[in-house]
């Protein structure tokens, strides 16, 4: 039970929602998505998305934050409004270049298949960082695993195992729908222009340019 007074802008709201909404605002702040095929993440979608989305919409407009309701794959998001949202993240450069990375990727898939879930292993991911970056040091294995714990915090990737396997190179990553958007290119052209302006001209060095989120 929360010590601080309930907000009187939301007073008409019914004391059995209160803990609810709080808990999905703490979420959307913390992480940015509340993924609905998961977890309490299912009744905090649904309560969204069937009683307070103009409620939810008007608190983080302020702050410059659009929300966004995704019906499927079910799932809430805030995205930052350009030039409007100051709440905005760095990526690292080796979060920068897994993101570009699993951009074009996902960009590839939905544009060839069509397919819903996007998966690749974190071998093909590696693999893929070299054929896409070719002048960049591909990041080792442990720095990719420290790369995609934090886009994974954010939402922009979840893990599943294959055959209850612990084998980094065996668990399967799915690149969530949240990474096109949180990454806003317009376009595929828009996509090469950031990327070559990644791409480094020194040989094994990764450049300084990096992502917002």
């Amino acid at each position: 039970m929360s010590t601080l007074p309930w907000p009187t802008f939301w007073a008409h709201i019914p004391e059995t929602d209160h803990q609810p909404l709080r808990d999905v605002l703490s979420e959307l702040l913390r992480h940015g998505v509340i993924l609905g095929d998961e977890g309490s993440g299912r009744d905090l979608y649904r309560l969204v998305r069937d009683h307070y989305k103009s409620e939810v919409q008007s608190y983080f407009a302020p702050i410059g934050l659009r929300l966004i309701v995704v019906p499927d794959p079910p799932l809430l998001q805030v995205q930052p409004v350009p030039d409007e949202c100051d709440l905005v993240a760095r990526f690292t450069q080796q979060e920068t270049l897994l993101a570009l990375v699993l951009w074009r990727f996902y960009d590839e898939a939905q544009t060839t298949n069509h397919t819903k879930a996007v998966l690749l292993t974190a071998n093909d991911l590696w693999l893929k960082c070299k054929v896409v970056f070719d002048r960049i040091e591909p990041p080792s294995p442990s720095a990719l695993r420290v790369a995609l714990a934090r886009l994974r915090r954010k939402r922009l990737v979840r893990f599943c195992a294959v055959d209850d396997s612990t084998n980094t190179d065996d668990i399967l990553i799915e690149v969530l729908p949240t990474l096109h958007r949180t990454i806003d290119f317009g376009s595929l052209e828009e996509w090469q222009k950031r990327a070559t302006a990644f791409q480094s001209d020194d040989e094994g060095q990764l450049p300084e340019n990096s992502l917002s989120l």
